[in-house]
């Protein structure tokens, strides 16, 4: 009974004595896992900047001289109008005693003016007479602009704020906007101010249209940059002939911006530190060892990223079994 004994505790000490030399081995071979090289690959540069749709021209219609009755308002919200077409209508009082003064002054300038010619007056005279109608024809012009407030622009009328036989004081008659075509404005980050042409086109997208896209053109490139920013304004003109885009509408506006020579990695390499915005990954160097490099990263291009910083091109990276990497694990690279 004891030799059986003996022999039990004899076969267990040999078979831990094997799952030992077993772990040993195992763990001399290291971590196993699958690499991937860091590739070179030209980059497309599309980037999406979000703005709000704004009228491309805009103008408050208002008379020169407050205090004065508005006659007719011939539009209403909503109306179409065209550049130099009749708005509104104010009180003819002024004007109409303008002319009147207007027309003595002319009748008196006419009256000397054989006189002077004559020689019966000097030549100051008459030139005061004629300084004088010169004078009332001004105010009258004036006046008539006053009484007869045209639109300056083509576009739709979104605001009116009096009724006719109003007494007009500060605020706008009207308000008149260009829609078609209409603007944005955006902000670009200063190192693609090389990037950016007048002319090149934009594709502009808009949550409550999601199954269409409008396109637009770079119009306008402002010259200074802002310091606070480091970015500079960009106007895209959008045409909008069907009137289907309104001011105030949020947009998202895609410039292609070109290429560039970037290092693309696969994503699932990619790890993210917990509790921070530091991403990383592990290079596995020549003598099959792992090393952790904090990287910064570029666009995402399908299941590719572009790595900005941190990896250089040929180099192996760890794609499988990186929860049990860590800076320095031995590694033993798996072969498809």
């Amino acid at each position: 009974m004891k030799r059986l004994m003996y022999l039990l505790l004899g076969a267990a000490a040999l078979t831990a004595c094997t799952n030992r030399q077993t772990t040993q081995t195992k763990t001399d071979e290291g971590v196993l896992t699958k690499t991937a090289a860091a590739e070179t690959a030209e980059v497309r540069l599309t980037e999406e900047f979000t703005s709000e749709i704004e009228p491309y021209k805009e103008n408050d219609i208002t008379p020169a001289a407050q205090g004065v009755h508005i006659n007719r308002i011939l539009v209403d919200v909503g109306d179409q109008v065209k550049a130099g077409q009749l708005l509104v209508t104010l009180d003819p009082t002024q004007y109409t005693q303008a002319r009147v003064q207007l027309k003595t002054v002319e009748d008196d300038y006419n009256r000397l003016l054989p006189v002077y010619k004559a020689g019966g007056i000097s030549a100051q005279q008459i030139q005061q007479a004629k300084a004088q109608v010169d004078v009332q024809r001004e105010a009258v012009a004036n006046l008539k602009k006053n009484i007869e407030v045209k639109s300056p622009i083509t576009g739709v009328v979104t605001a009116r704020n009096y009724e006719s036989g109003d007494l007009f004081a500060a605020q706008p008659i009207l308000h008149v906007m260009q829609i078609d075509p209409l603007k944005v404005i955006v902000n670009i980050s200063e190192q693609y101010f090389p990037n950016v042409k007048v002319g090149m086109p934009v594709e502009l997208l808009v949550d409550i249209f999601p199954d269409k896209k409008f396109t637009g053109t770079v119009s306008l490139i402002y010259p200074a940059l802002d310091p606070a920013t480091r970015t500079f304004k960009v106007e895209v003109r959008v045409p909008n002939a069907n009137r289907t885009l309104r001011p105030g509408m949020f947009a998202r506006t895609i410039f292609d911006l070109g290429e560039k020579p970037g290092i693309m990695v696969p994503d699932v390499a990619v790890q993210k530190q917990v509790g921070t915005a530091e991403r990383y990954l592990y290079v596995i160097t020549s003598d099959s060892v792992a090393e952790r490099r904090a990287v910064k990263l570029g666009r995402q291009i399908g299941d590719r990223i572009d790595v900005l910083s941190g990896v250089e091109a040929g180099e192996q990276v760890a794609v499988t079994a990186l929860s049990k990497l860590y800076d320095g694990a031995k590694v033993s690279v798996k072969q498809d």
